[in-house]
């Protein structure tokens, strides 16, 4: 809890420092520092008034001030204006950033979209900088607005992780667990979630299809708490990861229109069907492409979807087959769809459970990724 809690503070005045330059003119801070104030400053709303020369060390930031750039009041003091921000703006920021447009940040965040449009100017307003490019419609952020943007991801990350380590403190784990999980990893997720979900009833899930650079893009930026996704590409500086089993590859097909005998297929047989396939560059597409080149066959896909729903559609009928995890259960889905094994056909790298290794990381991810070991019985990296 004490962990969570400095990082929220270091965050919080790392975020000041960010707008300092801009925003208060010669003020100078550390967001490493934390002091109790040196006396009582008498606080209006967003206000200090303080007597020159001074030097104020408040719980935020260790700020020496050039008293010269405020106002100098009747009573020889001067009003000092600091940044008042709250966590709303802050996901307003990051909605309008993850949506690119006003409105759908508005109703993703339940207000209206004049109510964003304001507290994110007033957010500019008090850290004294330019966040948004705006025209007619939302046109991106500003390079401040980018730097801003990164820290505020980190302030709510914080901020989420210390309700999260409340609950748990209270033995209640509570909150929204949010997942990517590559296309086709053959990894059942749901069982382990329902296991989950019956340890923890005030557990919620939010799991989202993406590929691997995706996941691991959306774990360091505080996106995703967990994912699921290939590990030849992870770095274990920065992820730690839970190998699971390899992925064995099948024909999906539907057995109205296509016919096999019972031994496994081999891949100049595959040569011969018509076969829908996933796009180039997706990782399971890219172990297809590997499994006939290895073997000087070419791959001449009759369908090439980035949509796995299409390709479902297109084997049940009739239209193609397609290559699929063997143990993905999706021969379940219809009456009429088969899975076949291949001979020596698995994919080019075992797929993981992974969690971002270093601060700032939700204590429910933590508790999640643990639990799922244990459930599973694996050894972690």
């Amino acid at each position: 809890m004490l962990g969570v809690a400095l990082f929220v503070r270091a965050a919080r005045a790392a975020f000041a420092a960010e707008a300092a330059p801009t925003g208060f003119g010669g003020l100078t801070a550390s967001a490493t520092t934390f002091l109790r104030p040196r006396r009582a400053l008498p606080r209006v709303n967003s206000l200090l008034r303080v007597s020159a020369p001074t030097n104020i060390v408040t719980d935020h930031l260790d700020a020496e001030m050039d008293l010269g750039s405020f106002p100098l009041e009747a009573n020889g003091t001067y009003a000092v204006a600091f940044p008042v921000m709250d966590i709303k703006q802050l996901k307003f920021l990051i909605a309008l950033d993850e949506t690119r447009h006003f409105g759908q940040a508005a109703a993703r965040c339940h207000v209206t979209q004049p109510t964003l449009s304001m507290r994110l100017r007033n957010l500019e307003d008090e850290l004294g900088l330019e966040l948004v490019i705006r025209g007619q419609r939302f046109e991106g952020f500003t390079e401040p607005g980018q730097r801003i943007l990164a820290w505020a991801r980190s302030v709510l990350a914080a901020h989420d992780g210390l309700l999260a380590e409340a609950a748990i403190t209270r033995g209640n784990l509570s909150g929204t667990l949010r997942m990517g999980v590559v296309p086709l990893s053959a990894f059942d997720l749901v069982p382990l979630l329902k296991r989950l979900h019956a340890r923890h009833p005030h557990l919620r899930f939010e799991l989202s299809a993406l590929s691997s650079d995706d996941i691991l893009e959306g774990l360091a930026s505080n996106r995703l708490d967990m994912g699921i996704s290939y590990l030849d590409r992870l770095d274990a500086a920065h992820f730690e990861s839970l190998a699971l089993a390899d992925t064995r590859m099948a024909l999906l097909y539907d057995h109205r229109h296509f016919s096999f005998e019972e031994e496994a297929l081999v891949w100049e047989q595959l040569a011969e069907l018509p076969l829908g396939v996933l796009s180039a560059g997706m990782h399971f597409r890219q172990s297809i492409d590997h499994g006939f080149r290895s073997r000087g066959l070419t791959l001449a896909p009759l369908l090439e979807t980035d949509a796995v729903h299409q390709l479902l559609q297109a084997v049940h009928g009739g239209f193609c087959c397609a290559i699929m995890p063997l143990e993905s259960g999706l021969d379940a889905m219809t009456e009429h769809l088969r899975l076949h094994p291949i001979s020596n056909a698995n994919t080019i790298s075992p797929v993981g459970l992974i969690m971002r290794r270093h601060a700032p990381r939700s204590p429910l991810a933590d508790v999640c990724f643990h639990e799922m070991r244990d459930l599973l019985g694996l050894d972690g990296a």
